[in-house]
């Protein structure tokens, strides 16, 4: 394709240069001509004149005057009322000579009635419309390179754009989903380039849900597995106790029915096929089951869980969410903190806040501004907790920020209660 575009500049760069090149040629031949013959015939004019002066004042012509003022021309003067002529200037140029050189010839006759006839030599003229003529090939052959240069350059750049876009479908196919991000200053081949990053993004957030869910839903599926194991241990341990195995029973089911809602939201999320629908949810009955599922878990260490702050609070959320949400942020607070773990409930006015802190040591410092960041864990976890639990809250409206690194204390910010709505898709 350069190749053709060079050749198809160049043949049309070449009939433009012969389209204006010949006829400027032979109008610079003409003005050449036209312009000695001028300046002869104005010499002529001017040693006519210069002759009638000395014939007044001396009665005869100064020949040797014209032989040194005009060495390069021959000049045949014939006074007035006269048959004989004199010459003068250089007798090579005479035309009746046999070996005389091709010559220009220019006649004036003064109002005295002297007739002058001055002859020069054509070779100089040529020599003057060659030398022009040479000025407007090297023009030309000038043009021609610049326009050579120029098809080069922008054939280069306009293939550039189909090489790369080539490139980048081939790396789309093999799997390699990263955008290219070129871009060449042409719209059209940058609208295809656009569209291929867009596409490759695409590809490589699908291709980053696959990877994940697995890792993502054996997560989320540990914390209801434990309590779910919990319970069948309880009822294990008091089979002879029918009420306490039909209470352990009903929190087994509860906890079965929590699973199958949370395996429901990890494919709804895997396929990304709609926005979560928020809804007005009542904090205190989901922050009474959080306790009362993981007060057991931390009484085996000697640690308690409280809920405090104002009840009484409505957000905007998905009740399942929201419970794996707390779930994480309380087992963070299990396994990395120590002491009391402190669920709090605050009406900011605009949202409701709901923090969860421990007594623990804290967040190290160099973990504090990545510790949402997946696989990144202050040891002994999975670094993807925190992350999938960023992604959830994003996912509907809300946010998660560490507003404390000592103690550790996350907060959860939660769109108020909307008065009248019951469902709307989110984020809100």
């Amino acid at each position: 394709m350069r190749r053709r575009m060079v050749f198809s500049t160049l043949v049309v760069t070449v009939i433009t240069v012969m389209l204006l090149g010949l006829p400027l040629g032979a109008l610079t031949y003409k003005l050449v001509h036209d312009e000695s013959s001028r300046q002869l015939q104005g010499e002529a004019e001017l040693i006519g004149a210069e002759s009638d002066s000395m014939l007044e004042l001396h009665g005869e012509i100064d020949l040797a005057e014209f032989d040194r003022t005009y060495p390069d021309r021959f000049i045949r003067i014939t006074p007035a009322g006269e048959a004989s002529t004199v010459t003068a200037g250089n007798p090579a140029l005479n035309p009746e000579e046999p070996d005389a050189p091709s010559l220009l010839r220019q006649t004036a006759l003064t109002s005295d009635g002297t007739r002058v006839e001055v002859w020069a030599e054509a070779d100089a003229v040529q020599q003057s419309v060659v030398q022009a003529w040479m000025g407007i090939a090297s023009l030309s052959l000038l043009a021609i390179g610049v326009a050579v240069g120029l098809s080069m350059f922008q054939a280069r750049r306009l293939t550039l754009p189909l090489v790369d876009l080539a490139a980048t479908a081939e790396r789309l196919g093999s799997g390699v989903a990263s955008p290219w991000g070129h871009r060449y200053g042409i719209p059209e081949a940058d609208r295809v380039a656009e569209v291929l990053d867009r596409s490759a993004e695409r590809i490589a957030g699908l291709i980053a849900t696959e990877r994940h869910f697995a890792t993502d839903a054996s997560h989320q599926l540990r914390t209801p597995l434990t309590a779910l194991t919990m319970r069948l241990e309880e009822i294990i341990a008091e089979s002879e106790n029918p009420e306490v195995v039909r209470e352990e029973s009903e929190a087994a089911l509860a906890q079965t029915e929590r699973l199958v809602e949370t395996v429901e939201s990890l494919l709804g999320r895997a396929r990304k096929s709609q926005n979560p629908e928020v809804e007005p949810v009542e904090l205190d009955p989901v922050l009474n089951h959080i306790q009362a599922e993981w007060s057991p878990v931390l009484q085996q260490e000697q640690r308690r869980l409280l809920v405090t702050g104002d009840p009484g609070l409505t957000a905007m959320t998905v009740p399942t969410d929201l419970s794996q949400i707390l779930a994480t942020l309380v087992e963070n607070a299990y396994k990395h903190g120590a002491g009391t773990v402190t669920i709090r409930r605050l009406d900011t006015g605009q949202s409701v806040r709901i923090e969860v802190s421990d007594e623990g040591d804290g967040v190290p410092e160099h973990l504090s501004g990545r510790i949402f960041e997946r696989e990144v864990s202050g040891g002994g976890g999975t670094g993807l907790g925190l992350a999938l639990a960023r992604h959830i809250a994003e996912s509907e409206g809300a946010r998660i920020e560490l507003v404390q690194t000592q103690p550790t204390t996350f907060a959860l910010f939660l769109p108020a209660g909307a008065g009248g709505l019951t469902k709307m898709t989110g984020p809100v």
